[in-house]
């Protein structure tokens, strides 16, 4: 005889709203199961923030609605509004997409004054003390191909990265949107 699958439930859809640049999910519950999704957000007292990027991954993956003054917004909208308060946006959203198929765990750099800090395979952020898997292991800044900056610039971000023990990530986005990324170190005679 042979089994019967067991019908799991379906995934529930959250509903979050578009705020100026952030998107919000309300409701304590509904923001801490979000985040359990994949570490999604940061959980503030009964509401969860999306970053633009995660929200838009969530949208893609089906978990996710969200409403601009009541209203629906599709993929595409999203976008557009995600690239006028961003004009990084496009090329930020190929890179955090591409980190997060990967596996990894993708947090905003924004602290760090770059695009992403990125965590391995199977990490889950707690609060506390850190253990050595649980700290930041690049961090990333996303960028086309024909990008250039000056030597300081790359010079400070390969130091910063230094600085909290992670490697710096150079993800170049080609005409195609393929990434490549580039790790850029600091050697010393």
């Amino acid at each position: 005889m042979k089994k019967q699958k067991e019908d799991k439930p379906p995934r529930r859809i959250y509903e979050a709203e578009f705020l100026e640049t952030d998107v919000v999910v309300w409701g304590e519950k509904e923001a801490k199961e979000v985040y359990e999704i994949g570490c999604y957000g940061k959980v503030k007292d009964d509401k969860l923030i999306l970053s633009l990027c995660e929200a838009l991954h969530l949208m893609e993956r089906n978990r996710l609605i969200v409403k601009k003054d009541g209203k629906e917004l599709t993929k595409k909208e999203f976008f557009e509004l995600a690239t006028k308060i961003d004009r990084e946006f496009s090329q930020k959203y190929i890179v955090y997409k591409d980190l997060r198929e990967r596996g990894y765990l993708v947090r905003t750099g924004f602290k760090f004054g770059t695009h992403f800090r990125v965590y391995e395979r199977g990490v889950k952020l707690k609060k506390g003390p850190k253990s050595k898997k649980e700290h930041t292991k690049w961090i990333v800044h996303a960028v086309p191909e024909n990008f250039t900056c000056s030597y300081a610039e790359l010079s400070r971000a390969v130091r910063l990265a230094h600085n909290i023990r992670a490697k710096m990530l150079w993800a170049v986005i080609d005409e195609e949107g393929d990434v490549t990324y580039y790790e850029i170190i600091r050697i010393t005679p």
